[in-house]
């Protein structure tokens, strides 16, 4: 296999400064809760269904409390002890609370050790059914295997969930190994999680639970007659990331979209409540066995993916620490990348080629998702389809894992079933005729590729000592990420931002996270002190 010289020094120098950046978070992570981590505890412990009107009773729940400052002891302490004052069950104490006969913080409080074992309890018996479904994918995957690396991923955007269904069948038999189910434009910012299977959605469909049920059921079957384990992606981000978490953990999704900044830079969430939804949303990930895929693909939508490549490695570096913080396993975490570089530039493909064989080796235990080209791409169907088996090649040349197919049509229209046949058509051909090239050849010590990898690295260590010293609220405020600027105390969901009290407890926190340091090749285990950032 073909490998680049890096200098262990200046690699030492990116994980070191990447880990300062996440402790640095993580102080004010672990100081507050938000309504989105309430909401997913709920949920954990039993509290599901609507009022007649559509609003999940969980938002009431948490908006009565947020509203009598009472939520900084958390939402488990509230319901559980209503439970263990009425004798009343969760789904029976949301209910009468949202219909307002019952006040859960006007009950009489029970001795609080005895909640507090009830809550531990509770918790327990909520992990079991994750365990569950943890189970029934490790034996389908031990059953009938995944398909050949890289990984042939496809995504399906009807915005109805049966029109999905159909497609995502086709792809797999013409296939695909994973479908990813777009989601419904602006869903992000929803700050409820819809209910229902639904036919109607803008861009793409609807994230609901009853949604991700009806896509698991079809991709097992059609899994079971191609003879191959299918995986099932959608989103774990914007203002509902840790129920999200939830809800894709209990239908047994295999990965999920979860970046640390992505919310903050392209939907202008708030980076407080980002930074501590996606804590805990991994968290619950980490326990469940998902992957989840990082989102630096998109910098390069809005920057220059040769003058920014360096920005991309830095965030892969931030994004893999705080996942570590979170308790995921290297394996777990899928870090993006893109081929957006601009076919005009002289040598684009071999530019490429540095930064995919650098992100591969940088973090050899990460799975990457490699995106294809988007940003270049015309319409020129011609064009597209050159652009595309360069992409191909440079995937199977380093040796990618996740590589999400080219449509020769991008930027036409949404793509239609022959636009799958023929991307996969394209890809098996160049994965074929190009499968040990990587192993046959060598980058010349002195030459362009080689040069350029050692370029970009160093600027991405010097970019994180930078970030180190400002913090990274800061870094992200002077548009360090995607040229795109924003504000510690802007965005949205600031408000639902609660400081925790000292009488605050959530049991998941305690049980999900794992007590085990990864070694997940970042160099630097939890717990671990780093040199010059002690």
């Amino acid at each position: 296999m073909a490998e680049l010289f890096l200098d262990e020094k200046t690699v030492n120098r990116a994980k070191a400064a990447s880990l300062k950046i996440a402790w640095d978070v993580k102080k004010e992570i672990d100081a507050n809760t938000t309504m989105a981590v309430e909401r997913a505890v709920l949920r954990l412990l039993g509290v599901e269904g609507e009022t007649a009107d559509g609003v999940p009773l969980v938002n009431i729940i948490v908006d009565k409390l947020l509203k009598k400052g009472e939520l900084n002891r958390g939402a488990a302490f509230w319901l559980v002890n209503a439970i263990l004052v009425t004798g009343k069950d969760a789904r029976q104490v949301a209910k009468e609370n949202a219909a307002g006969q019952l006040d859960l913080t006007q009950l009489p409080e029970a001795e609080f050790t005895k909640v507090r074992h009830e809550m531990i309890e509770r918790a327990k018996q909520a992990l079991i059914e994750l365990d569950k479904v943890r189970y029934k994918r490790d034996k389908l995957l031990s059953r009938l295997g995944e398909g050949e690396k890289p990984l042939r991923y496809l995504i399906v955007a009807t915005g109805n969930i049966h029109e999905d269904v159909l497609q995502a069948q086709a792809a797999v038999r013409q296939g695909a190994d994973i479908i990813a189910v777009i989601r419904h434009t602006a869903q992000s910012l929803f700050d409820y999680v819809p209910s229902g299977m639904t036919t109607e959605g803008v861009g793409g469909t609807l994230a609901t639970r009853e949604n991700f049920r009806v896509m698991r059921h079809a991709l097992d079957e059609t899994g079971e007659e191609v003879g191959r384990y299918i995986y099932l992606t959608n989103y774990c981000s914007g203002l509902c990331m840790p129920e999200m978490a939830v809800l894709g953990a209990l239908e047994r999704l295999d990965i999920m979209l979860n970046d640390s900044m992505y919310g903050i830079i392209f939907r202008d969430i708030n980076m407080l409540r980002t930074f501590i939804d996606q804590d805990f949303s991994r968290a619950i990930l980490s326990y469940a066995d998902i992957m989840i895929n990082t989102g630096e693909d998109n910098y390069l939508t809005t920057a220059d993916a040769y003058e920014k490549a360096h920005t991309v490695v830095a965030s892969q570096f931030i994004n893999l620490r705080f996942a570590v913080e979170s308790g995921l396993k290297a394996e777990q975490v899928g870090l993006g990348h893109a081929f957006e570089i601009s076919p005009k530039l002289e040598d684009s493909f071999l530019f490429e080629l540095a930064q995919a064989q650098l992100v591969r080796q940088l973090f050899p235990k990460n799975p990457v998702k490699y995106m294809p080209p988007t940003k270049h791409m015309t319409g020129n169907i011609f064009q597209g389809n050159v652009q595309n088996v360069l992409f191909n090649a440079a995937s199977v040349i380093t040796n990618q894992s996740v590589h999400l197919l080219g449509m020769p049509t991008e930027a036409v229209h949404t793509p239609h079933v022959h636009d799958r046949y023929l991307s996969l058509e394209n890809t098996d051909y160049v994965f074929k005729a190009m499968k040990h090239l990587g192993a046959e050849i060598q980058f010349a010590p002195d030459g362009l590729i080689q040069k350029r990898a050692s370029e970009v690295l160093e600027n991405a260590a010097a970019l994180l000592e930078e970030i180190a010293a400002i913090g990274l609220m800061t870094a992200i405020s002077q548009g360090m990420f995607a040229d795109i600027a924003r504000q510690k105390d802007g965005g949205k969901g600031l408000d639902g931002v609660v400081k925790k009290s000292e009488q605050y407890y959530n049991p998941f926190e305690i049980l999900v996270k794992r007590k085990e340091a990864h070694d997940n090749g970042s160099g630097v285990k939890q717990g671990e002190t780093v040199r010059g950032y002690a």
